[in-house]
């Protein structure tokens, strides 16, 4: 059994991203609800627990809350953000508004270094995101790391296990995070760091087998590295039980369906069956043009279509889906707790509330990369393993305004060009995502010394290591210039395209 590090989650937007860090360092992490029975987790021999950040205030009414027996329990504790307020509220400490609030990026000086900074320099850059400051402990807090705002950036407690730092150590704009949690695993909790993916492989199978049994799963299978990686993942734990289903819903890439039915019924042999249901989803998304709109009704249809499918298998109890954490954390809650909703993602919120399945999501708290491991664990070939993320409700999304099937095929091959000019010139590795969007405007141009009103495609090229956020890419501009002269001239009804240099945040990586 691995060694295991307990996330509690109190609502942070970044909870997760703890969990990968985590993993990162080869320890193995599971995230619960902060509400979870304390006797039972502790019965799980966590080597420490870490309190995740979160949006309340511990002085408001029903801010969420622990028990004081915590951190009397003998296991280490690293409290961030909220978790340092809130142990400071539970342990003899105040917790106010702060007269200055720290967002972003702050400059922090280690007075005190002891595990937690041990090896360490004596300034670090570390990154902020609280309205709320701890402005008084007791006697049993020690100092350790101060801001140009308050003195108490970073405590330990005198005779209990407990460490607190009210920035984010596990965002990438605190440069050396990583080896401040490393210090709390390996120094502080006595980690050894034996969890490996090929780990998560064997154990994902095994609880997958056990799960399921002898009945039936129905795999929504797209073809993208997240779904087949659940679909080899679940081939693996039951064989012939499995029976995915690729559904054309008229909104995928140029060439897409072909490619998925050659790969897994021919290649890997496994159940499929593809169901063209193009004409279906276009007459519902007739006349629409709000995005979550979209979204739901993409989603609610995806899943009358399982159902009817399922009719015709027999024992057929589960879906399962290719669904990741970011897309859960951008939707809701990951326990209905108080995270703020982004935007609603078709397999997440968008999902019907009488759902025939149970729900079977063995991604449903990992990032990208971390699948992109298990399928290199799997087997997976590259051309599956680095396919860009692409949204569940597919082109309709990037299909802005009314989608239609003649707007669709333009946005189609604007995206192919795109796609083939990133990959030409060696870029695609370098990205997250690379792909068109088409506008809901039209603008004048001139072609062939005549008056043009059409269509305009906004090029989208981004880098991130996690999808949770994301910067522009700075392309070359002779990348750029082929790719907006070849979309102008080989596109018939786009006589404009422009490039997105939005980050993320403010904007999403998607237009919708």
């Amino acid at each position: 059994m691995n060694e295991l590090i307990a996330i509690l989650d109190f609502g942070s937007q970044y909870n997760q991203l703890i969990a990968r860090r985590v993993r990162e360092l080869n320890v193995y992490c599971e995230i619960f609800p902060f509400n979870t029975d304390l006797d039972a987790l502790l019965a799980r021999k966590p080597r420490g627990i870490i309190l995740s950040g979160g949006p309340s205030s511990v002085y408001a009414p029903g801010a969420p809350k622990v028990e004081a027996k915590l951190f009397k329990a003998g296991v280490p504790v690293l409290g961030i953000c909220y978790g340092m307020q809130l142990a400071a509220d539970v342990l003899g400490g105040q917790v106010k508004a702060a007269p200055a609030r720290e967002y972003g990026a702050a400059k922090l000086r280690v007075t005190c270094a002891e595990k937690l900074f041990e090896g360490l320099p004596a300034e670090l850059e570390v990154w902020n995101s609280h309205g709320d400051s701890v402005t008084s402990l007791s006697e049993e807090f020690l100092p350790l790391a101060a801001t140009e705002n308050t003195s108490l950036a970073a405590v330990r407690h005198r005779s209990l296990p407990f460490y607190g730092v009210q920035f984010h150590p596990e965002v990438a704009h605190t440069p050396l995070g990583g080896e401040i949690l490393s210090n709390f695993l390996y120094k502080i909790c006595g980690c050894e760091g034996t969890w490996r993916v090929a780990d998560y492989v064997e154990e994902t199978t095994a609880s997958l087998r056990d799960r399921v049994g002898d009945r039936g799963v129905v795999c929504a299978l797209s073809g993208g590295v997240d779904s087949s990686v659940v679909a080899l993942l679940l081939h693996r734990a039951i064989g012939p039980q499995l029976h995915c289903i690729f559904v054309d819903n008229g909104v995928v890439r140029k060439g897409e369906a072909e490619q998925v039915v050659q790969t897994f019924r021919d290649h890997y042999h496994i159940n499929l069956k593809a169901v063209d249901a193009r004409k279906r989803f276009l007459d519902r998304l007739k006349g629409i043009t709000d995005p979550e709109e979209k979204r739901i009704r993409i989603g609610h249809l995806f899943i009358e279509i399982f159902e009817e499918e399922a009719k015709h298998l027999k024992g057929i109890e589960f879906l399962a889906q290719g669904t990741l954490y970011p897309d859960v954390i951008e939707s809701v809650s990951a326990w209905g707790g108080p995270t703020a909703k982004i935007k609603s993602h078709h397999n997440v919120g968008g999902l019907p509330e009488k759902l025939g399945f149970k729900l079977v999501e063995p991604l449903r708290f990992m990032f990208k990369d971390e699948v992109r491991r298990v399928g290199t664990a799997l087997g997976l070939p590259d051309a599956i393993l680095w396919r860009q993320p692409f949204p569940g409700p597919g082109l309709a999304v990037r299909c802005l305004g009314e989608v239609t099937e003649e707007r669709l095929s333009l946005l189609r091959d604007a995206d192919s060009i795109v796609t083939s000019e990133i990959e030409s010139a060696g870029l695609s590795r370098g990205l997250w995502q690379y792909f068109a969007a088409l506008l809901p405007v039209r603008s004048v141009g001139v072609m062939g010394d005549e008056r043009t009103y059409q269509e305009c495609i906004a090029i989208r090229c981004v880098t991130s290591s996690d999808g949770m956020t994301a910067d522009w890419a700075r392309l070359p501009y002779d990348v750029l210039a082929r790719i907006a002269n070849r979309i102008v001239n080989e596109v018939k009804g786009i006589n404009r395209a422009v490039y997105d240099v939005s980050s993320k945040p403010p904007g999403t990586i998607e237009w919708e």
